[in-house]
């Protein structure tokens, strides 16, 4: 299929003014009525810690929304009121449902129904880390012969660029309509960051990308009217590429702080002290704090989708392999660390009664996605150690065919060792260290809580 022409800068001016006008634009007029008075039905596809924000900030700006979901247990949970989503309050879905404004199904004809479709299906990696876009093929698929004329469809999945314009865009048109005749196609990666209590979903800024300039302006028609500031691009390409920028600089940067914090400890030196110290610099230093590894849905991943996608190009993302390197190996040298602690109090690892605070991936979330402390919990069981953990959060994870429950923080002195891995707010990480015999501090947790440091507590 020949790609749908580039949008031009010239073209991208005219779609900013587009933001604030409310009369249609040729082909688009129903579909743009439609949004213009509220009766554009919207459907999200797949509602997880994307799609369930985003489909509850739509039905809260008036449009009808309907969450399609294929996991029958999310479904009915949903259309009882209930959020499994840590970031959407039940009282702000209640409100939606109340109102007829929202509801959910499993049903896929009533994508048939809808004039707005967003797909946000998850994009994990493979067991070889290239990047898996089945869920989205399998959504476009259920899609395609339910697709009518005037319908508005965006992908907020994070992909590789290109992947909207050369593989969705192919099969969207395969339904026999015409591309900004009868369907507008757009890209807009979501921003979710779990437990951020500054941004949600409406007050992110939202970047969006059309396959063509019609299909930008009937986009930000929709999006406009529930996210607080657009930034519209060029291309689909474009906005691909934006979200994959975003996350690899943050995973180049966490991989260059997890070097450095390797280079302090050979050093002699407190890694804590040299970052803080290095902030108080009021230009050309941003702090980036090192720990245990990187988890979940986006900076594990999308630098990745990056870097195969060069590959194919025959092109060799250093930075980026580099940095997953790292981070990657970030697990085993908290173990290693942890050995060394033991070994130094006449101890071995084999045996010893170890206790991982916190196995959340990151501060104050109940998500455990790619957490590194499940691989360090991993490692120190293949070495021998009896391994338990708390999180105020999580209270139930697997690996493998073992289960373990989140165990009380009353018997800490009985631990050979305690590693702070997730730096949870709740939490008092200052008690837990007066209590431990020997604490590994992955997080500076204990410290910023006002506590000494001393022998018995480890910085990472």
């Amino acid at each position: 299929m020949k790609p749908a022409p580039p949008v031009t800068r010239q073209s991208l001016d005219i779609a900013e003014k587009s933001l604030t006008r409310t009369d249609a634009v040729q082909g688009g007029d129903d579909i743009l009525q439609r949004i213009a008075s509220r009766r554009c039905r919207v459907a999200v596809i797949g509602v997880g810690h994307a799609g369930l924000p985003l489909a509850v900030e739509t039905a809260r700006a008036g449009f009808p929304t309907i969450a399609f979901d294929t996991d029958p247990t999310r479904v009915a949970r949903l259309n009882a009121g209930i959020s499994y989503i840590d970031d959407v309050p039940a009282a702000d879905l209640g409100l939606v449902t109340e109102r007829g404004l929202f509801s959910a199904s499993g049903d896929a004809d009533v994508l048939s129904g809808a004039d707005a479709i967003i797909i946000c299906v998850p994009t994990p990696l493979n067991k070889s880390k290239h990047p898996d876009n089945s869920s989205i093929v399998r959504a476009v698929d259920v899609l395609v012969p339910r697709m009518r004329a005037q319908q508005l469809i965006v992908l907020e999945s994070t992909t590789f660029p290109g992947f909207t314009n050369d593989v969705l865009l192919p099969k969207l048109s395969a339904s026999g309509l015409r591309l900004d005749d009868d369907f507008f196609v757009a890209f807009s990666p979501e921003r979710v960051d779990p437990g951020n209590r500054s941004y949600s979903t409406k007050t992110t800024p939202k970047v969006i990308g059309g396959v063509t300039l019609r299909s930008l302006e009937v986009a930000t028609a929709l999006y406009r009217n529930f996210i607080d500031t657009l930034v519209p691009v060029g291309s689909t390409a474009a906005a691909e590429m934006v979200k994959l920028l975003e996350n690899t600089f943050r995973a180049v940067n966490i991989g260059l702080i997890n070097e450095v914090a390797m280079m302090c400890h050979k050093l002699g030196l407190d890694v804590w002290e040299v970052i803080e110290a290095a902030s108080s610099k009021p230009f050309g230093f941003m702090p980036f704090y090192p720990g245990p590894g990187i988890g979940g849905h986006c900076i594990p991943v999308d630098p990745l989708y990056l870097s195969w996608k060069l590959r194919t190009l025959e092109y060799n993302a250093r930075f980026v392999q580099l940095a997953d390197e790292i981070n990657s190996a970030m697990p085993g040298y908290v173990v290693s660390r942890v050995a060394q602690a033991l070994n130094e109090r006449g101890r071995a690892t084999k045996g010893a009664k170890i206790l991982l605070a916190g196995v959340a991936y990151k501060r104050d979330v109940a998500d455990v996605r790619e957490s590194p402390a499940l691989d360090i919990m991993t490692l120190l069981l293949e070495r021998g150690a009896e391994v338990s953990y708390h999180d105020p959060l999580v209270a139930e994870i697997a690996i493998g065919d073992r289960r373990w429950r989140s165990c009380p923080l009353n018997t800490t002195a009985a631990y050979d060792v305690v590693v702070i891995a997730t730096d949870h707010t709740s939490l008092d990480y200052r008690g837990l260290a007066a209590v431990a015999p020997l604490v590994i501090d992955c997080r500076d947790a204990a410290r910023r809580q006002g506590g000494v440091r001393d022998q018995k507590i480890i910085p990472l």
